[in-house]
């Protein structure tokens, strides 16, 4: 499970929910760092922040559509537009939600998009 969020204390409390849950992450501060090391081991899912200084969200969604179709990826979002929404959505989000993101709604959502 990959984690990419620009913010720090977001970065970190997303990595415990999703560590306590019981997935493995491996968190990224950019874009940019996440594409780079994503040739190396793809992860089964992405966590992915929409808004971010480099590369932002939909930028490393289209990379991943590209690169790894099938790759499963949750955006999360301080700045909830429907543009946003649909957009995300359209480039093969498997959930879009908005910040600050209830904990279970983005469990939910992750074990929906490791679904086949």
């Amino acid at each position: 499970m990959a984690i990419v969020e620009d913010d720090a204390e977001v970065r970190v409390a997303l990595t415990r929910l999703i560590s306590s849950a019981g997935f493995e992450t491996q968190t990224f501060a950019s874009g940019v760092d996440f594409v780079r090391s994503i040739d190396q081991a793809p992860p089964a899912c992405v966590v992915l922040d929409l808004h971010m200084p480099g590369l932002n969200g939909f930028e490393v969604q289209q990379l991943l559509l590209e690169r790894y179709p099938g790759l499963r990826v949750v955006v999360v979002t301080g700045r909830d537009t429907g543009e946003a929404r649909s957009r995300a959505m359209s480039l093969g989000a498997r959930a879009y939600l908005a910040k600050p993101v209830d904990g279970d709604a983005l469990l939910v959502a992750i074990r929906g998009a490791l679904q086949p």
